[in-house]
């Protein structure tokens, strides 16, 4: 791999891991046409972290509340206040059990090897997405309940699946529980620390070869530039949350997904 190909590949991560396009899927793709060929999945795990700092940087204030929460809770000396947040770690929690549940069993499935079922989930993405433009509602954190945890993990277990997106399935099963705007989305970037720190956690197996593929150059560019292009692309995708035009994405997955299927 080389350092343009790297910067290209974390480019691609930082845009499509949180516009609601798949950046697995995208990446899968991405190697199809630039003949990358078979990377460790530590690579990838890398790219989710550049991007998982940006979730830290952007919601820091929110997590460092739970954080002292769950500190204050740890020690016995929760506050009344601290009440709906701990229910919000119960549900992320909760979220995150069902996500490890569905996700290993979809391990499995090689779809690195199959560009036109990835190219198909892009169109169910597409789908996925026009949903939104109808749902929402005024759900705020308290107002959740166990179940709702659970649809939202199994939600996100689906998005491990190349070609669904991760922020597009999770933000769509939210608004679908009548989740306000914002909310929905807080709680669907939330949701992805577990989720990409325990597939970091997993593939450290992995750093051998890694080491041995990728030269550490190639490997800090990928890392910059998914962060840095996260940053930008994560700041537009709420705005366009808040405003309800994610659907809009799907003008972008239509063609990509039709287009995959005949010429892949």
């Amino acid at each position: 791999m080389t350092l343009l190909q790297s910067l290209f590949l974390g480019a691609l991560q930082g845009v499509a891991e949180f516009l609601p396009v798949s950046s697995s899927g995208h990446l899968v793709l991405a190697r199809q046409v630039l003949k990358v060929g078979a990377v460790p999945a530590l690579f990838d795990v890398i790219l989710h972290v550049a991007t998982l700092l940006v979730v830290l940087v952007v919601f820091r204030s929110l997590i460092l509340r739970l954080l002292g929460t769950l500190g204050r809770f740890l020690a016995r000396r929760s506050r009344p206040e601290d009440n709906t947040d701990l229910r919000l770690i119960v549900l992320v929690l909760v979220s995150t059990f069902f996500t490890a549940l569905i996700g290993f069993g979809l391990e499995t499935l090689d779809m690195e090897t199959r560009p036109k079922m990835v190219s198909l989930l892009f169109l169910v993405t597409a789908g996925l997405l026009i949903t939104t433009r109808f749902t929402g509602g005024k759900r705020e954190y308290p107002d959740l309940k166990l179940k709702d945890g659970v649809a939202m993990g199994i939600a996100q277990g689906l998005g491990v699946l190349p070609g669904i997106s991760r922020s597009g399935i999770t933000i769509a099963a939210a608004l679908g529980l009548k989740m306000d705007r914002s909310r929905a989305g807080e709680f669907s970037f939330l949701l992805s620390i577990p989720a990409v720190a325990g597939a970091l956690i997993l593939e450290l197996k992995d750093f051998g070869e890694l080491a041995g593929t990728v030269s550490p150059g190639v490997l800090l560019g990928g890392f910059l530039a998914s962060a840095l292009v996260g940053f930008l692309s994560l700041t537009m995708l709420l705005k366009l949350l808040r405003q309800g035009r994610l659907y809009l994405f799907a003008i972008y997955l239509i063609p990509l997904g039709t287009a995959g299927i005949f010429l892949l």
